[in-house]
């Protein structure tokens, strides 16, 4: 299994136009494939837009797409308000059995490291020990770390009900020393956005 992980800009003042043309034609396109989330930022980097696809592998992944494009289902008619588009293809973390669904947030923080080459299944061991406990608290979305595209980055996301809860049980977790994992590695960079779930986001 594979993910993609698609992040436009989008200019200033756009997003509920963005929205509706995406709206028209999502249920026609996951008619095609799965779509696991559809979030727009809300801290952090704004005016950006971002879509996670599951595939079962790249050609997959390239057998949907052109299918979609020759039906004339996807893409919505965005591009006037588009300014830039990313696509990662990122795999799974081994203690991940899924992508989390449904309705889990509505407040989801995207945490984006970046890692020196050969540390990140280093770093993964040390999760898998600990991730566990962590997820009393609030719930993973997912784990990732990339195959394609920024190499040696590590995605991972957590959903919550809100901005203090999050604040509430980020605090709670380092003082009890739960998290994060000492697997004895500093990320070389870290990156964090608030984004929050589009109308037809299979997970709110």
């Amino acid at each position: 299994m594979i993910y993609e992980f698609r992040t436009y800009d989008i200019l200033p003042g756009t997003l509920d136009k963005f929205g509706s043309k995406t709206a028209e034609k999502i249920s026609k396109r996951t008619e095609y494939s799965d779509l696991a989330a559809f979030w727009y930022s809300d801290i952090g980097p704004l005016n950006q837009v971002i879509h996670v696809w599951p595939y079962e592998n790249l050609e997959h992944r390239r057998e949907i797409r052109s299918q979609v494009v020759s039906d004339g289902i996807w893409p919505p008619d965005n591009n006037d308000v588009l300014i830039r588009m990313q696509s990662d293809i990122m795999i799974p973390a081994p203690f991940m059995d899924g992508m989390v669904t449904g309705s889990i947030g509505p407040v989801f923080e995207i945490r984006t490291y970046l890692y020196r080459p050969g540390e990140i299944p280093k770093v993964l061991d040390a999760w898998e020990n600990a991730i566990e406990t962590r997820e009393k608290y609030s719930s993973l979305v997912g784990c990732w770390y990339s195959d394609i595209g920024e190499l040696n980055k590590l995605i991972h996301i957590w959903a919550y009900s809100s901005l203090e809860e999050r604040s509430k049980i980020r605090s709670e977790v380092v003082e009890r020393g739960v998290w994060p994992p000492k697997s004895g590695i500093s990320p070389t960079s870290q990156e964090n956005k608030i984004v929050l779930p589009f109308e037809f986001s299979p997970i709110r």
